[in-house]
């Protein structure tokens, strides 16, 4: 390293994102115990093995293609050039990392003394990519195969969260420049799609049985072990925290972005993932007041039902994020509480328009909410810039980047829910359903899928017995 403050720039940096990883962890542990908790007796093993088959799953598959999908392709097909000419990357140290730097094969897929960051940036996202899939599980419990389960993961965890993220949630995005998207911490970009993505499946996987009575009546299949979804859920506003902290870039001098390439002066900030300038400080403030705006309407309008004053906290939070880099606490605070509110009621609408059964609530606490988040942010930031290049000289791009605005954010919303999400997860699903792939047996769903793989455990036992004795 060629002085002091890069060296400090440089290993700061990268102590950061790790020690987000771990944060982030706990988002995951939360997902299993939140999951668990609402599943009936005779799922739980079953429930908790498919998210924990997330972790491999999606691990190996966003280290071989999923990484290099988001930076591979932020510019879509053709629709805006690239800031760096004909290479797309993030400049670190005096190297350029371009897409093909991320393929399984580079070097610096591997330890580098000379790249101090793509790993634990790597993680980041993985972790993003895990509570995409995670979402996706939590709707899904008790009827479907680990089989689709495991397609579904791949497919929303490194696919097409990955080509989202590229999209809206790159500081090169075609997005930002032609749309003027802003999502800061994900409500489009991670829980819009998920729950889009979620939604399609459930059209095609139907409702678990008894969920409906024969008038079509909706039945309440609460949750088994309120203990678990408690610690669940408060283990995950716990990982938040490093969701958004990953969201961020901790030190970065934007003297020359904001003041032009000649400029002398200095001036080190955090940032936004779009190198737009942002505090901690302010994040703080934001993610708790949306956090309580969420939790005081979810009580409220759930009349004081646990599990939704749980939920509809996350759905606050989630509500807020796509904003809350730039909020005032209050403004926080009121996004939060619709967050609360309308997910709620958009969920029973569903629920008894549609007959779609989503056992945990994803749809409305990540879908809708990260949809009405991300929608709300457009009329809120009106005319902030959408990223911090698109204000300064470094990479002369003045007039590229279009400002945030209304239309743009609900235009971004609309892919991210339906084009990324809704519809490739019902036409993975159909796949899945036409081969008979993506649904249990009934006579396994009444029975519990724990006891079929005991069952299974023990006719295998019973056949290998056998083979020995006639040995």
């Amino acid at each position: 390293m060629t002085d002091q403050l890069t060296a400090l720039q440089s290993i700061f940096s990268e102590f950061y994102y790790w020690v987000t990883v771990v944060m982030m962890f706990f988002i995951h542990i939360g997902f299993c115990m939140y999951e668990v908790g609402v599943s009936r007796h005779k799922h739980q093993q079953a429930t908790l093995m498919k998210n924990t088959l997330v972790i491999p799953l999606v691990t190996i598959t966003w280290f071989f293609f999923g990484w290099w999908i988001y930076w591979a392709f932020p510019t879509g097909p053709g629709i805006a050039p690239s800031i760096i000419t004909g290479e797309t990357g993030l400049r670190i140290d005096d190297g350029l990392f371009n897409a093909n730097a991320y393929l399984a094969n580079s070097p610096f897929m591997a330890i580098n003394m000379t790249d101090r960051i793509s790993g634990v940036f790597w993680a980041a996202f993985l972790l993003f990519s895990w509570t995409a899939a995670s979402i996706v599980s939590g709707a899904l419990i008790e009827r479907i195969t680990t089989f689709a389960f495991g397609i579904l993961a791949i497919a929303i965890g490194s696919v097409f969260w990955s080509i989202d993220a590229a999209w809206g949630w790159h500081f090169d995005g075609w997005m930002l420049k032609v749309l003027g998207y802003h999502d800061a911490y994900a409500s489009g970009v991670i829980h819009a799609i998920a729950g889009g993505f979620a939604l399609g499946v459930l059209i095609v996987l139907g409702a678990r049985i008894g969920k409906f009575s024969s008038s079509g009546e909706p039945r309440t299949i609460g949750p088994k072990n309120p203990w678990l979804v408690t610690i669940g859920i408060f283990l995950i506003y716990t990982g938040f925290w490093g969701f958004y902290a990953a969201c961020n870039v901790p030190i970065w001098n934007v003297g020359t972005e904001y003041l032009g390439a000649e400029t002398t002066v200095t001036y080190w900030t955090a940032t936004n993932i779009y190198y737009t300038p942002t505090t901690l400080s302010g994040v703080t403030y934001n993610f708790l007041m949306s956090l309580s705006g969420g939790l005081l309407a979810g009580y409220i309008i759930s009349k004081g039902d646990a599990f939704w004053t749980y939920s509809l906290g996350l759905a606050g939070v989630i509500c807020a994020s796509a904003g809350n880099d730039l909020y005032h606490p209050i403004q926080a605070l009121i996004v939060g509480m619709i967050g609360g509110v309308i997910p709620y009621k958009l969920h029973y609408w569903v629920e008894n328009t549609f007959k779609i059964d989503d056992a945990v609530g994803a749809v409305a606490v990540h879908g809708y909410a990260g949809f009405i988040g991300v929608v709300a942010a457009g009329f809120i930031l009106n005319g902030f810039p959408s990223s911090g290049y698109s204000v300064g000289a470094l990479f002369d791009t003045s007039g590229t980047y279009a400002s945030i605005n209304p239309l743009g954010n609900f235009l971004g919303a609309i892919i991210m829910f339906v084009v990324l999400g809704l519809i490739p997860g019902y036409v993975l699903a159909k796949i899945l359903n036409a081969f008979g792939k993506l649904r249990i047996p009934r006579e396994v769903e009444i029975a519990g899928i724990d006891y079929q793989i005991m069952e299974d455990d023990k006719e295998a036992e019973k056949t290998f017995t056998s083979s020995i004795a006639t040995r």
